[in-house]
């Protein structure tokens, strides 16, 4: 498929025939899914299964130690050191508009978000590359919990959805981009999954909708901006940064929530 116009084209092709952008390389001569751990892990879900393990470890560090001894959680449950909270992002704790986006209330909040990842995570990243995938689930969970934040400040919450949701955004915004055939097919497809999402989380009142909205925002106006990949250019380099500066970010807001945890006054 063509990375610019997203038409198929042959393994041969230099140059794609219907949009006339120069490519780099044959898609032949592209990294094969099984250059990933045998092949254990498809390459189109190899970031967003990154993603579901990181979330899976956390929520398991927060229980497993209740499970073990029969006695419930001990210390300080991961739950109320990253979540988003307003009082305490008054504070200076911004990094909370991250590490909630990477931690679970329950099993079942976890599985469903984890399900809906692995699908929307593996077709955003196979559209757009998954630099421009890792700045937009980033961008998505600040704008999300920022937006929870100012709409419900004193409610703590947590989960992937505000990501989730800046993924559902991308892939819209491609079908906006894309005036053929295929954005058309595209838009339609990911609009009725954002009215089904919307439904589902009106139905449920503990779900924190303003995340959701701020979430597919944040993602929209990101992929909109981004458009998808060009093998030539210079716009690629600058987006590659972006992701390192994403997972960079991140694993400061985590190293601030555990320090959190490990301060006195919260153990």
């Amino acid at each position: 498929m063509c990375p610019n116009c997203r038409a198929f084209i042959t393994t041969s092709d230099k140059v794609c025939p219907y949009c006339e952008i120069k490519l780099q390389a044959p898609a032949a001569a592209r990294r094969a899914p099984a250059e990933i751990l045998g092949g254990l892990i498809p390459h189109a879900r190899f970031t967003t299964i990154v993603i579901l393990l990181i979330n899976a470890s956390f929520y398991l560090a927060e229980e497993l130690p209740g499970l073990i001894s029969g006695a419930g959680a001990r210390g300080l449950p991961l739950f109320q050191a990253g979540a988003k909270f307003g009082p305490l992002i008054q504070e200076g704790q911004w990094w909370r508009l991250l590490t909630a986006g990477f931690l679970h209330g329950g099993i079942l909040h976890l599985l469903m978000n984890s399900w809906v990842l692995f699908d929307l995570g593996a077709a955003t990243e196979e559209s757009y590359g998954t630099s421009r995938y890792l700045v937009f689930y980033f961008v998505s969970t600040i704008t999300g919990f920022y937006a929870s934040y100012l709409w419900n400040p004193g409610i703590a919450s947590v989960g992937s959805s505000a990501g989730i949701f800046g993924l559902l955004g991308a892939m819209i915004a491609l079908g906006v981009r894309d005036k053929s055939s295929y954005g058309a097919a595209i838009r339609a497809h990911y609009l009725q999954w954002g009215i089904y999402a919307l439904i589902l989380s009106a139905l449920f009142p503990a779900t924190d909708n303003a995340a959701h909205v701020g979430g597919v925002t944040g993602g929209f106006v990101m992929a909109y901006i981004a458009g998808t990949p060009r093998l030539t250019g210079s716009a690629e380099q600058i987006w590659r940064i972006g992701g390192m500066a994403a997972v960079a970010l991140t694993a400061i807001a985590f190293g601030f929530m555990f320090r959190w945890m490990m301060t006195a006054n919260n153990l």
